[in-house]
């Protein structure tokens, strides 16, 4: 709803009432046009001030209408109105001013915004366009190229640059809605004509079809098959090239076909996966909303590695006092240079001053004895950890939280090094660790409530999105990885070339393919996992196994560190990655000496061996209650494996496909590859499947209660 008031004699102050956001629902839109008819019609007001509620202007539309059918007015035709209108009308934007927020602020004829205010136009992102005429009038404010850029990327800007741009007219570190009535009352009575955005001419510039041409080439590269950033222009060229309301119908037509697309579906349903997540649940009954994280004040860091050095970044960031701990002098001294100037570029860019008074270092592992809770980030090598555990049960003091960065390593093999297993969590970080949003959580099968509530509390402080999982070798991500890697493996083997298969993945989405990025992050890593673990020297009797990347490391081609991995660079750190004649000549003869016959193979078989393998994976983890839903995979594989977003997730686009399909085509690939069984379907797709392919929010039921019949 909305509240009205009357200000300073003449000023009509409507008030957006819509927690947590002042989302513009059925109510509020309803609301605001009745208030509005009644200050236009008070003879006693001038001019008309909106504003939000505790400190927000406008999040935007309610996403949740989306899921149903749309009622209440139309937020076009109100928006409309609003210009149209023949008292001033000033937007006082706090906080947020966002999608449909934004376009109601460009529906007003003056906007004051407080200088802690973010605005943007993030449709994009839920695989949308802004389609309330926000295609139309951005750019007659702000030009072409800054619209342009701004709804191709749904990037939110801060006051300080929406000013700078054009996009409002004054910027206040006061009180907001006093500074709006100020400038209410100082035009109350003037013309309105140019302060209507729709009357005003697009600004076109003569190398505007040049302009157009490179952001189509531009978003089509990034998009990756999105299918919305290529909308957007055509929408802002509908702005450029047709009259406002003519450009309003291509908006209208083009938001329609997105509206319904399968793209937009699976970015909405990722953007409530990425909500849903918090609330976790664990197999013993652990709940997020009955379980409450413990205070932490101070942290330690063990081990000033790439990624000690990141996590040491991110809790600075958030807040926390860190003592990072290096016991080796050279890499604690290089640490210390390198966080600080981490710490320094990350408050650039943020306007922030550097938390470099928030470390301490030391090469003492006894520095850690106060704190309240340890990240241990040594080398991933269960030995290693194992001696630290043990060292950090002697020195710490009592209830202290000792939580691991590994990516794969035993949670419950380390915490039985301690006396107070309960206090042990895995931390899965994602390098770079004070970049990327992901943190897989995870628990033992003695880990507290308490101990798991922290965890996630620690990773919402650091900005991360924290997925909570349950302990088996890989957790979820890198478990699902193995059998998508191997089957990448197998079609060389079989016939294709490593451009052939990244080539079907990059145009399915990822943003690399299996082995552009095996070369970017080193051959030599898995190569070393694989060692450990004794693959590399083991008969493999009962199981397919390709020693394809064993056999390239122990000639010395690590990827791109190396100038030779999958591919060939110029250089060795070379970025270009190029077919190697040398490698297409050592795959013939592998296959040769093998007994392998190369046969044709295709894009579509590549994403069908690779993908369903991946999510034959993950309806096992699903099984095996690892992930408490599908939701947990799909978010970790976008936000931490490249998943392209706008097909929603691993587990969403097995719906997409059909149950039934994937099933069909696993069984068939695993009739021809029996040395293969993690192409043997899972027997909880069965069940779906059995159960009439329910939708996926539904699946937890079928987990739940095996002999259910939906």
């Amino acid at each position: 709803m909305a509240l009205y008031s009357r200000v300073s004699g003449s000023v009509g102050l409507i008030t957006l009432q819509n927690p947590p956001v002042n989302a513009l629902s059925a109510v509020v839109r309803q609301s605001l046009i009745d208030l509005m008819d009644r200050a236009l019609s008070e003879p006693e007001v001038k001019s008309v001030v909106i504003c939000g509620q505790n400190g927000k202007f406008c999040g935007g539309a309610d996403i949740k209408e989306f899921r149903s059918d749309m009622t209440g007015p139309p937020l076009v035709p109100m928006i409309d109105r609003l210009e149209l209108s023949s008292k001033p009308v000033v937007a006082a934007i706090e906080g947020v001013a966002l999608g449909g927020g934004l376009e109601l602020a460009l529906g007003c004829h003056y906007r004051v915004a407080h200088s802690k205010t973010r605005l943007g136009l993030p449709e994009v992102t839920l695989g949308l366009l802004p389609g309330a005429g926000g295609t139309q009038r951005l750019p007659r404010l702000v030009g072409i190229p800054a619209a342009l850029e701004l709804i191709t990327t749904g990037r939110h800007v801060t006051a300080a640059e929406a000013l700078q741009l054009g996009l409002v007219d004054f910027v206040t570190d006061h009180n907001t809605i006093e500074a709006a009535v100020k400038l209410a009352l100082s035009v109350a009575g003037k013309s309105l004509d140019s302060r209507r955005i729709s009357t005003c001419k697009c600004p076109r510039p003569p190398y505007a079809d040049a302009l157009f041409e490179e952001a189509m080439q531009r978003v089509r590269r990034s998009a990756r098959g999105a299918i919305a950033p290529v909308a957007c222009v055509q929408a802002v060229h509908a702005a450029a090239t047709l009259p406002f309301a003519r450009g309003m119908e291509q908006e209208k037509q083009l938001m329609a076909t997105l509206f319904t697309s399968g793209q937009a579906r699976a970015l909405q349903y990722q953007f409530f996966a990425q909500r849903a997540v918090s609330r976790w649940s664990t197999p013993s009954g652990a709940r997020w909303d009955t379980s409450k994280p413990r205070p932490v004040h101070k942290v330690a860091v063990i081990g000033l590695g790439t990624m000690g050095r990141g996590i040491t970044v991110a809790l600075a960031q958030a807040g926390l006092s860190v003592v990072a701990v290096e016991t080796h002098e050279k890499q604690l001294m290089e640490a210390k240079r390198v966080v600080s100037g981490m710490l320094e570029r990350g408050a650039k860019r943020l306007g922030a001053p550097p938390a470099l008074d928030k470390i301490n270092y030391s090469c003492e592992i006894q520095a850690v004895a106060d704190v309240d809770l340890v990240i241990e980030a040594v080398f991933e090598d269960m030995v290693v950890k194992k001696t630290v555990f043990r060292q950090l049960s002697a020195i710490c003091k009592p209830g202290t939280f000792l939580f691991t960065n590994t990516s794969g390593l035993d949670i419950d093999e380390l915490a039985a090094q301690t006396r107070n297993p309960e206090l042990v969590v895995g931390m899965h970080f994602f390098a770079p660790a004070h970049v990327m949003k992901l943190l897989e959580v995870v628990y033992g099968r003695r880990s507290s409530s308490q101990a798991v509530a922290t965890a996630m509390k620690i990773g919402k402080n650091m900005d991360k999105i924290s997925v909570a999982v349950g302990n088996c070798s890989g957790f979820v991500g890198n478990r699902m990885l193995r059998p998508y890697l191997d089957q990448a493996f197998f079609l060389l083997e079989e016939g294709a070339t490593p451009e052939l298969v990244d080539q079907a993945l990059e145009e399915f989405g990822f943003a690399m393919g299996v082995f552009r990025m095996s070369d970017l992050s080193g051959l030599d890593i898995g190569w070393k996992v694989r060692k450990a673990k004794e693959m590399v020297s083991k008969t493999h009797q009962d199981c397919r196994y390709s020693p394809l990347g064993d056999l390239l490391c122990e000639r010395g081609r690590f990827g791109q560190k190396t100038g030779r991995g999958w591919y060939q660079y110029d250089k060795p750190g070379g970025r270009v990655a190029k077919p190697d004649p040398w490698l297409h000549s050592f795959l013939e003869k592998y296959r040769a000496q093998r007994g392998f016959v190369a046969r044709r193979i295709d894009h579509q078989e590549v994403l069908e061996r690779c993908l369903y393998a991946l999510i034959n994976e993950g309806f096992r983890i699903l099984e095996d209650r690892i992930a408490s839903g599908p939701e947990d995979i799909d978010v970790i594989y976008v936000l931490g494996y490249s998943w392209p977003r706008h097909r929603g997730g691993p587990m969403f686009y097995a719906q997409m496909v059909g149950l039934s399909r994937i099933l069909e085509k696993l069984e068939y690939y695993h009739q021809l590859h029996l040395d293969i069984p993690s192409l043997q379907p899972c027997s909880l797709l069965r069940k779906l499947v059995a159960n009439g392919r329910p939708p996926i929010h539904k699946w937890v039921e079928v987990i739940k209660n095996p002999h259910s019949h939906l």
